[in-house]
């Protein structure tokens, strides 16, 4: 059995991977592979030798390695990074509207990319057919691709590799994936000068991080069914926030809300990457959508069912000039949103972006690799919170961190 090559290696063996593949697509000739490990995540696995030079390659645009921005368009928000736009909104297709798990407005733009003829296909995650619970990749060209792509996927997906086959295609395509994908993607583009011919629009969404395939195993054990029987598993959609809904082979269906399924099954079981993520707002995207949150006296988000109804953050002019074309020609309805709102809609987001400097301290101070984050304005973020906040999670991840030492 060969070796991944060390760069990616201590990666790897650093907990640090997330799990996008793009280190598969780059190795030539299918040296690396991208396999479910036993703690249920999708991690690179070497099937033939990676030459040093390719190595050094991965390590420069790998999101577990680190992650850099150099450029962006409008104003920096230590907490929500560039901004040339901002909104709320939804699709104005009911269908899709309900079908999407936050108002249906990335669908929507998708939509918007195809039937405009932006582009001719649209690259993102899809429920794989033979693994309800688990992801495929699916290269959408039609509005019925993209409404059966609608919905959150909190499953390990790895958008990126088959990367270079899709740089072989004839195609515009846009690309959908989660933060740290776009980063990567982004990354890449700096080496490889057909990622930007080929990519002329990448879009994202905010995430909460990446659950174990543990997680839904445990949904399902807790919904008494088993995985072997299934036909079909939604993690969220069919409404805002949407439950996760189970059906078998024989036609019965069980739910569980949103606030059990990700609360008490799935927020618990997410990778050590994602506590450290940097940007889990999509900040190098042109355009990210995510829940525009209700929230209660407290300022705490309600997860009741509703209507639903998107946070919508241009990046960069590309990506304020979509969503007015979009607007405009009755794909999305948006209204106006001040930044003092966004942090009401994603309290969790804006905390934990404010912790990561005191998260990875104490990596650094255990003598364990972390990723390294460049252009983040990541002290002026920690500011933004207090001395408690930044010891507790300090103390948190030093808890985490150090029965792993000995486990070696």
């Amino acid at each position: 059995m060969s070796t991944l090559p060390p760069k990616l290696k201590a990666v790897v063996e650093g907990n640090l991977c997330s799990g996008c593949g793009l280190c598969a697509a780059i190795a030539d000739d299918g040296a690396i592979r991208m396999e479910m490990s036993d703690e249920g995540f999708l991690r690179p696995v070497a099937q033939g030798a990676v030459p040093a030079e390719t190595d050094r390659l991965i390590s420069q645009v790998c999101p577990g390695a680190g992650v850099q921005m150099d450029r962006h368009d409008g104003t920096f928000d230590p907490d929500w990074g560039p901004i040339v736009d901002l909104a709320t909104g939804h699709a104005c297709d009911p269908e899709v509207r309900y079908q999407g798990s936050s108002g249906g407005a990335l669908s929507a733009l998708l939509n918007y990319l195809l039937e405009s003829g932006t582009v001719e296909g649209i690259t993102q995650t899809v429920i794989d057919p033979n693994d309800p619970i688990g992801n495929t990749n699916q290269l959408s060209r039609t509005t019925e691709d993209v409404l059966r792509a609608a919905g959150s996927r909190y499953a390990p997906s790895a958008p990126l590799d088959r990367l270079e086959e899709l740089l072989k295609t004839p195609e515009r395509l846009a690309f959908v994936g989660k933060p740290c994908d776009a980063a990567a993607l982004r990354a890449y583009a700096r080496h490889e000068p057909r990622v930007a011919e080929k990519f002329p629009v990448v879009l994202s969404f905010m995430c909460g991080g990446i659950p174990s395939r543990k997680g839904a195993l445990a949904i399902l054990d807790r919904m008494d069914m088993d995985a072997a029987t299934l036909t079909d598993f939604r993690y969220r959609g069919q409404g805002w926030p949407g439950k996760a809904r189970a059906v078998t082979q024989t036609g019965e269906a069980r739910e569980m809300t949103y606030a059990e399924a990700w609360g008490d099954h799935l927020s618990g079981r997410v990778q050590l990457r994602c506590k450290i993520c940097p940007d889990a707002t999509g900040m190098q995207a042109d355009l990210v959508c995510a829940d525009a949150w209700y929230g209660d006296a407290r300022g705490y988000p309600l997860f009741d069912e509703a209507d639903g109804r998107s946070l919508i953050i241009a990046r960069t002019e590309q990506g304020k000039r979509l969503l007015a074309a979009a607007r405009d020609r009755g794909f999305v309805a948006t209204e106006p949103l001040g930044l003092e709102e966004v942090t009401r809609m994603q309290p969790f987001q804006a905390r934990r972006r404010r912790l990561v400097l005191s998260r990875v301290l104490a990596l650094a101070l255990l003598g364990r690799a972390y990723p390294r984050y460049r252009g983040q304005r990541l002290s002026k973020a920690a500011r933004r919170t207090g001395a408690l906040a930044h010891l507790k999670s300090f103390a948190g991840m030093l808890r985490r961190t150090l029965p792993t030492l000995f486990t070696k």
